[in-house]
Order: structure tokens, then sequence, then C-alpha cells
């Protein structure tokens, strides 16, 4: 033991860093290493994920659920009304579809009320807010998630039957996917505005925007989304908070198709005007594209692969491949970003909508890498943006070699988030957003960076143990 106490001790420390710091005062010389239990000391947890990690069956099935996201082709072939392609919708009942796992209305944030009524007005079901609100207080209006119905919508994600919804088919295994129409920046449905300039701009996207574009997109036939995507990534996209590469290249593809398809020529410049001034106009493109990849690896008993992830202002929820349409649901995080002036973290809602389809389809935040300029918007600097796409490496199941990096040699972005490697880990999704005034008709305040909530991915990964072990006693 002498020469020990003789030498300069070198020790690497794990866990509390003042044990490191102790060794130091001694004249030591110390590595700290950063380790933690995983699913933060849940002992049920850490017990499911050692019967699931490495086990034959979860890595056969994440085999094909991944493989069946990599092979989808997300192509827009549609432009239509929500009552023509919502099955639910087509009997001509009240029904809203909302952002994010089901919720209550009495349960629901201030933004997400404020779009449910505003929809209410847009559908003439009621004349005045008030009267609008004592629909919903009687239950003579449904609310359902749009994942319910193969769809999403950014923010509170509000979809009501007379709404133009984009049509994205995945032309490999012949599953659709719907988004709404974007409606800009401001007063918008989307983050609870309901005034009588928000309904008018839906009623005018509802009329004459969304008719235009099926005019023009059925004289081009498609359009193919994975490739219009990729070129974005790599003029600047994340394809989340920033779309502008995206939204220019749909422009070029729409504007001389508009020219000579059989609309009036004011309506077509009124329409090509609208997509100009709105750099966010294919966000809901990319989502319905995301969310089509995304359902195609759906449904594989077994699969760890995370197939949803989504927020409606109140909780945080996933699905997964293998644990069929079940939820598992965390309170979501408050959102760190920057705000505009003259608001806080105080006024902020905590985390809302469906636009984390794009993180769970690994873009967004996990393509921040392309996307230097973002973190002007969002907050950090552009080495974070890096650091952030790197990270998301540790908790997924490969990488999509359709999305490239520039800024990382072309590297593919990572994606396939593993419930498993996220519990393992203790590394949680990134995720870039939009932050709403916590009250109903203010609109958007800042936009920033969160991420999911560790107990969502705790309590899938048990459940996933359980259907499994279930699964092998049956056999």
């Amino acid at each position: 033991m002498k020469p020990l106490f003789k030498d300069t001790l070198k020790v690497i420390n794990v866990g509390l860093a003042g044990f490191g710091d102790n060794v130091v005062a001694a004249g030591g010389e110390c590595v700290m290493t950063v380790w933690q239990p995983p699913a933060l000391g849940d002992r049920d947890a850490a017990w499911a994920l050692a019967q699931v990690f490495h086990h034959a069956a979860v890595e056969h099935a994440n085999q094909i659920a991944f493989a069946r996201f990599l092979e989808a082709h997300p192509v827009l072939i549609d432009v239509a009304l929500a009552r023509d392609v919502i099955h639910a919708m087509a009997s001509g009942g009240r029904l809203i579809l909302h952002a994010g796992p089901p919720i209550a209305w009495s349960a629901m944030c201030g933004p997400m009320r404020g779009a449910v009524l505003g929809a209410i007005l847009f559908e003439r079901w009621a004349d005045t807010i008030d009267a609008a609100a004592r629909l919903v207080d009687a239950g003579s209006v449904a609310l359902e998630p749009c994942h319910h119905h193969g769809a999403v919508g950014p923010m509170a994600g509000v979809i009501s039957p007379s709404m133009p919804l984009w049509v994205v088919e995945n032309r490999v295994g012949g599953n659709r996917a719907y988004s709404n129409f974007n409606e800009g920046l401001g007063k918008v449905l989307r983050f609870g505005a309901h005034d009588r300039g928000v309904i008018d701009r839906l009623r005018f996207i509802a009329s004459d925007v969304a008719p235009t574009l099926r005019a023009a997109l059925a004289r081009l036939g498609s359009i193919e989304l994975k490739p219009l995507m990729a070129q974005a990534l790599n003029m600047g996209d994340e394809i989340h908070n920033r779309n502008s590469a995206a939204t220019s290249l749909l422009f070029k593809q729409l504007a001389p198709v508009m020219l000579t398809a059989d609309v009036r020529r004011e309506r077509a410049a009124a329409t090509l005007d609208f997509i100009a001034g709105n750099d966010h106009f294919f966000l809901n493109l990319s989502m319905a594209a995301c969310k089509s990849m995304l359902d195609a690896a759906a449904g594989v008993p077994a699969s760890s692969m995370v197939t949803v992830m989504s927020r409606n202002g109140v909780n945080f929820g996933i699905r997964l491949s293998g644990t069929g349409d079940r939820w598992f649901e965390a309170p979501a995080n408050p959102v760190d970003g920057l705000y505009f002036p003259g608001y806080s973290r105080a006024d902020a809602a905590p985390d809302l909508g469906d636009s984390s389809i794009t993180e769970t389809a690994g873009v967004g935040g996990f393509a921040m890498a392309a996307a230097p300029a973002i973190v002007k918007f969002v907050g950090g600097t552009a080495a974070d943006a890096l650091h952030h796409s790197l990270r998301m490496r540790a908790i997924t199941l490969g990488a999509n070699p359709s999305f490239t990096l520039p800024a990382l040699d072309f590297a593919a972005v990572a994606a396939g988030i593993d419930a498993r490697k996220v519990v393992d880990r203790g590394i949680l999704p990134v995720i870039n957003s939009g932050i709403a005034h916590r009250e109903p008709g203010i609109g958007q305040i800042g936009a920033g960076i969160t991420s999911a909530p560790m107990a969502c991915f705790s309590a899938a990964v048990k459940e996933l143990a359980r259907s499994v072990q279930a699964a092998r006693e049956r056999t």
C-alpha cells in the first residue's frame, strides 16, 4: 500500500462531484465520469429495461419497424376537406381533433380551448365565443386527438370538418396522413386566437387557397416530399421551426402549374402571395410526411421504436410501435427559449402540439446541425445545434440516409428513437418548439427548445417488457 500513497493519486470518480473535489484538494488527480442510474432511479423501469435490452425478439422487431420507416415514400397527392378524408367526420357530426394525447375539455390549456372555440365559430355551429363554450360544456362537440385519425396539427392542432387538409400517401405501404394548412404567424388559431381576423383567414384558406392548390396539384399529378425535404436540409432548414427553403422549393413547383391550372388569375395570385408571405407554410406538409413514414413503422409487436411524440399543453405523450395504440404520458416540460418583448416564461403555456412528429422522424431538433440560423430563433449557439444532432445518435436505432447534414460532412440524421436507449442513457429527445401564451387569444410569444419527459419512456419500457413476457408465455 505504501507506493500507492507516495505516488500522485489518480482517481476516476463515478457519482457525486464532491468526492472528486476532495481528491483534488488533497493533491490528487480526478477524472469525473458523468453517470446516473437508468430511468432516473426508477427501479421498476430499470428492471424492465434489463428484460428487453438486447432481447432477440425486440431487436428483430426493431429491424422490421425501422426498415419500414426508411422505405416509406411520402407523396403529396391531394387537398381535401377533413370531412371527406377523416372517416369519423363523414357522418356530419360535431367532431374536432386536437394535438397531443387525449384530454378532456375541462383540462385543456388556454390556447387549445381558444382554438377549439375558434373552430366552432369557423364551422358556424355557434355565433359567439360564449355560445361556442356552452356548446362544448354541454358535451355537444366531440374532442379527439389528431393522431387517432392519421392526422397531425401544429400547436393546438385543431382540425374541424370544413377545414382543408393536405393528403399525403406513403407509396410503399399505402397508408395516408393528413394535416391542416399553416395560417402564418401572429394571431392564428393554432396559438388559440379566434378573433374575426383569424376566422376570416381560415375561410379564405378554405374558399380560395385550398381549391387553387388542389387544381394545381391535379395538373402537376403529385409532389414527392422526401427529396424536397432532403434538399431543404441542405439549404439551411431543419423542417420544423425553419422552413424557408422548403417553402421556397414547394412554391417553385406550384407556381408554374398554377398559372395554367383551371383557376381564376386573381385567385392564383392571392394564393401565391399567401404562400410567399409565410415561411412556415411547408411545416404542416413536413409533419404529414413524417407522420406517414412513422405510421408505416407502427404496429410491429415487441418493437421499442417510438412512432409518436406529441403534447397537448398539459401532458406529453408517446407511442411505441410494439405497444399498439396505447399512450404513455407525463406532464409536459416548459420550453427554454427566446421570448418576444414583454413576455416571459411566466406567461407561457407548457409544451404544445403535434409538430414534434418531425423530431420523432429524425428532423427538427435532431437535424439542428443543418440549420445554424435556427439558434437565432430558439436560442443557443451554432455549436449547440451541432451538439444536439450528435447527441441524438445515442438514443436512436440508426440513421436515415435520405436526410443528410452538411455541417457534419453530410452524415445522415439520427432516426428511429429507441425507448430503451432513452431510459438507459438518460438522454431525452430534443425538440424545437414555438411558445404559446397560456391565455387563449393572445398567440405566439416566443420559440425555444424543450425535451420529452423521462417518465413517458420509463412507462413505455415497462409496458413493452410486460407485453414481451406475455407473448413469450403464450408460446
